[in-house]
């Protein structure tokens, strides 16, 4: 029968392991929504999953199921303690990954104008347009810097004047979404430490075990 230790273990691989399948989905996902089509609904995404690493993403959810699978044979072996060694070792390197993503996100946001500016000049005026259709803006700054695109909401100058530059609710907009994104990468990786300060009980565990047999098989028992 498995101990309290042992079970709550094996709840945080759970946890690890639908973590990791979620990282997975999202970064696959989010890749599949990027050659998609572009509309005023999802527009503001896929520019902004754009920026983040997607495929650094991929690999480190392939590392997590890698350290998952390592788990197994220190399941089936109740007094191995090198496969837990070598999970510990792995969990170490995707924690410091994930961690790693996250930063890499959490910095963009500091600089968030100056980023989506840059963004916003790389873009062909149809995606401007689509993107002054979703916020209801002219321009970037104003309606003049840089130039409005002419659509649906931005008929004329006169119109276009009269209505603020996206800066302001792109920026709201990408800091709400980004924020969202590395404070879940920041969750993986306190799971990450989770299950490692579990490994590390269950390898104690497993250490007095072994060194009450070695003790008992002295005594003659």
């Amino acid at each position: 029968m498995m101990n309290k230790l042992m079970l709550t273990f094996l709840g945080v691989e759970f946890l690890f392991l639908c973590s990791g399948g979620l990282l997975l989905g999202f970064c696959l996902v989010s890749e599949q929504q990027e050659r998609g089509v572009k509309t005023v609904s999802n527009v503001a995404y896929d520019i902004l999953l754009f920026q983040c690493p997607l495929t650094a993403g991929v690999v480190n959810a392939i590392l997590m199921f890698l350290t998952f699978l390592l788990s197994l044979p220190a399941l089936a072996l109740p007094m191995n303690r090198g496969w837990l060694k070598l999970q510990g070792w792995l969990l170490v390197i995707c924690s410091f990954f994930t961690l790693i993503l996250g930063l890499f996100i959490w910095f963009d946001t500091l600089q968030t104008r100056k980023n989506l500016n840059v963004i916003w000049g790389q873009q062909d005026s149809n995606i401007q347009s689509l993107l002054q259709e979703k916020f209801n803006c002219c321009g970037y700054l104003d309606s003049m810097t840089p130039p409005f695109i002419v659509d649906s909401v931005c008929p004329d100058s006169f119109s276009a004047s009269q209505k603020m530059g996206c800066v302001g609710p792109f920026s709201q907009f990408a800091n709400t979404y980004l924020d969202l994104i590395f404070t879940a990468a920041f969750g993986i990786v306190g799971l990450d430490v989770l299950l490692l300060l579990c490994v590390v009980m269950v390898l104690k565990f497993r250490g007095e075990l072994q060194r009450y047999r070695h003790i008992d098989e002295k005594n003659g028992f």
